[in-house]
């Protein structure tokens, strides 16, 4: 009987348990949904001063970079220009006219030839100029990261360029490829060689904007790979010289494993501003001789500050575009890079 009553008791038993056991749950529960603001009120009261100092910072960014930015999207969906937006002229103040039209501008864009034109040659600049400044950064690393005499001045000579006022560099420039006056022509007259028109031929205008774009992105790539080259164990390189590695060998299979990091993170930085490098096109040539050197930058530049009359709208969408270009290769090659085992 003593038996038959604790079995008997058992389930009883259960449910008293189960009972409890779901005021334990709900305990958790109502817990966790009081520490969420918990946490916060923690963290707040913990890293004050750490959020004090970043406050600042991210509303300046929200308004130099998020109002443009908001109000950019919003212009690419209208049909604004320079004809229909508000503005004051003497005392008098005109309303703006313009309308919403939805992605009309981005379905012109998108079917006109013109944008593939501008994006097959900004794509070419872009890879051509990252691919020269990478390499010639790397090589120019690797000369500078062994000891030799005089060493600290080679690379503050490197270096200099990248102090220098990109403007100030690209005027430079512009006088060193004058047709008639320029260094480079005279040079070339010393040694019989007829003069080059650097910058009004099509052909030698692209070549010569990406020589003076590579001139500026050469330091910044010699200065993150040197800094990578100098972070790799020296003991590598001895241990694979006692296994008799050839140099060639040393390099594929310590240096560019050990540079992994730092070339991915500064080809992405050097994409991007390549992308959008703006003073070299503009201040060189113009986007000339004709249009052969404008890219998508300079060409939404044109359309909202030099055109007749101003078009607001269809400078924002090409703006719209540039963005979710560079968006969906960043997307693209960070998961490029996370298969590989980069953690980003």
């Amino acid at each position: 009987m003593t038996v038959e009553t604790r079995q008997s008791a058992g389930p009883a038993g259960g449910v008293e348990t189960d009972a409890p056991g779901r005021g334990r749950g709900t305990d958790k529960h109502s817990s966790r949904s009081a520490g969420a603001p918990g946490r916060i009120r923690r963290a707040l009261t913990t890293h004050w001063y750490a959020w004090a100092m970043v406050a600042p910072v991210v509303i300046v960014i929200g308004v130099i970079i998020g109002y443009p930015l908001v109000r950019g999207v919003y212009l690419s969906l209208t049909d604004a220009n320079e004809a229909n937006v508000e503005r004051t002229i003497g005392v008098n103040h005109i309303p703006a006219t313009y309308d919403f039209v939805g992605l009309d501008n981005f379905t012109a864009i998108l079917k006109d030839g013109l944008f593939w034109d501008r994006l097959g040659w900004t794509v070419t600049w872009t890879v051509s100029c990252v691919a020269l400044s990478f390499g010639l950064g790397l090589g120019l690393a690797v000369m500078l990261n062994r000891k030799f005499a005089g060493r600290t001045l080679y690379r503050s000579l490197l270096i200099l360029p990248w102090a220098v006022p990109a403007f100030v560099s690209v005027f430079a420039w512009r006088l060193l490829y004058n047709e008639k006056n320029g260094i480079l022509n005279k040079i070339l007259e010393g040694g019989g060689i007829d003069a080059v028109p650097w910058l009004n031929d099509p052909t030698m205008a692209k070549v010569s904007v990406i020589a003076v774009n590579v001139w500026l992105g050469v330091p910044f790539m010699l200065v993150a790979l040197l800094g990578g080259l100098q972070s790799i164990p020296g003991e590598l390189y001895e241990a694979a010289e006692m296994d008799g590695a050839s140099p060639w060998q040393r390099f594929r299979h310590i240096t560019m494993p050990g540079l992994r990091s730092v070339s991915s993170t500064v080809i992405l930085l050097s994409t991007i501003w390549t992308f959008n490098m703006f003073p070299v096109i503009f201040l060189l040539t113009r986007g000339g001789p004709g249009d052969s050197t404008e890219i998508l930058v300079t060409y939404a530049y044109r359309l909202s500050f030099v055109n007749s009359p101003r078009d607001f709208a269809g400078a924002s969408a090409w703006g719209v575009l540039i963005l979710l270009i560079l968006l969906l290769f960043a997307v693209v090659y960070r998961r490029s890079l996370r298969k590989q085992g980069e953690v980003w």
